[in-house]
Order: structure tokens, then sequence, then C-alpha cells
């Protein structure tokens, strides 16, 4: 079993890695985003505070991430965790060491997906995604087939992000590089940090990602 963390930013390929590492080795993905709206409907007590804070319009705290990764960890998966999206900040960094030497879990690796901001640009100004499958396409290097449906699942819905463009991207990245420099310095110093190129071909990235994890 292998836990790891996948840091990068908007466009960088996290979602394309991670989707091939869910299918192939196993892994569960923990997204804070998706862990908060499956909170909403689970009916459990940790859930039922998630959605009276959003209810409210408020931000859920640190503590209730934590509690809702702890109940993805009790649940067990055979390849291990992807983390995606959290830890965002130094604090949250040291609640997830806590929670997975409290559960005997260790992190095997953080993967930093590094990437040119003006490559990104171009790659993230292009793209559009399948709202069936969530498969990922582009103008230039991977267009929506022709006749209008998803290769992989043949749904017809073609989706854009509103803040796919420039100047959003830019506003973005930015926000990005504020919150995760120090994460960066964090893991390096624990000597978790591992680098890679995320504008590399995905079987290249596919390759140095399991180089890293031990394959």
């Amino acid at each position: 079993m292998t836990n790891i963390i996948l840091l990068g930013p908007p466009g960088a390929g996290k979602g394309t890695q991670a989707r091939y590492l869910v299918e192939t080795r196993g892994m569960v993905q923990l997204s804070t985003g998706d862990m908060l709206r499956d909170a909403q409907t689970s009916g459990t007590e940790m859930g039922k505070k998630v959605a009276a804070i959003m209810a409210e319009g408020k931000l859920v705290t640190d503590q209730i991430v934590i509690g809702l990764i702890r109940e993805k960890l009790r649940e067990g998966a055979e390849g291990g965790f992807i983390f995606d999206g959290f830890p965002r900040t130094l604090a949250q960094a040291d609640a997830l060491s806590k929670l997975l030497e409290e559960m005997d879990l260790k992190l095997d690796a953080v993967i930093e997906m590094q990437v040119d901001d003006a490559a990104l640009v171009a790659r993230i100004t292009g793209r559009s995604t399948c709202g069936g499958c969530g498969e990922v396409y582009h103008d230039q290097t991977k267009p929506w087939p022709a006749d209008g449906k998803c290769a992989n699942c043949g749904s017809d819905d073609v989706q854009r992000r509103a803040d796919d463009n420039e100047d959003s991207l830019k506003t973005r990245l930015m926000e990005y590089y504020k919150k995760t420099s120090p994460l960066i310095g964090y893991y390096y110093a624990k000597g978790n940090l591992q680098r890679l190129d995320g504008l590399a071909s995905i079987a290249e990235v596919r390759q140095n990602m399991a180089w890293i994890m031990g394959e």
C-alpha cells in the first residue's frame, strides 16, 4: 500500500494521473471537494455537520476535513491513498501527519508536478471536460470527437470551466504558489518531496511517477 500527496497548479495533470492510479493500482483518491459533497448526503454524524455548515454558507474547518479523511482511511484501500487538494496549509500538513501517525500509516511520497506557467496557460485555455465521465480533452492535442460524443463514455456533455481563461488562470496560479510554497519546503525538509515534469507526455509522467512509487 502506497500513500502519496499530489501537488501541482491547476492544469498540471493531477486529475489525469490520479484517475490512472485509481484504475491500475486500486488506490483511492481523497479529494476534499468530493469528500465534502459525499458527506452531505451520507447521513453520518460527520456528514450532518458538514451539511449544516455548508447550508449556512460557512467554511468547513480543518478539524472536520481531518475527520472526513479519518473516516475514509478507516475504510481502507488496497493500493493506498492519493491526497489531492489537501493539505493546503502548514497547519493542515501537521494535522495530516498526526492523523497518519495515529492510524499507524505513513506518507510514502509528496509528488510535485512542476510546470512552465506560459505553457500551462496554453494548456488550460484549450481544455474541455466530459460531463459524463470526467475525461479531459484539448482543442489542439486531444480535440472533442467530431461526432460530438465522448470517446470514453459516449456522453455529449462537453464542459468548459468559466475561469479557464488567461486572466483567471494567472490569479489562480498566484494563489496556488502563495499557499503551496511553504508546503514544498515542509515536505522537502521531511525528505518526502519528489519532483517531476508535469508538462511531459502523459506516458512519461506515468513512468516517472511509477519510478517514484517504487515500481
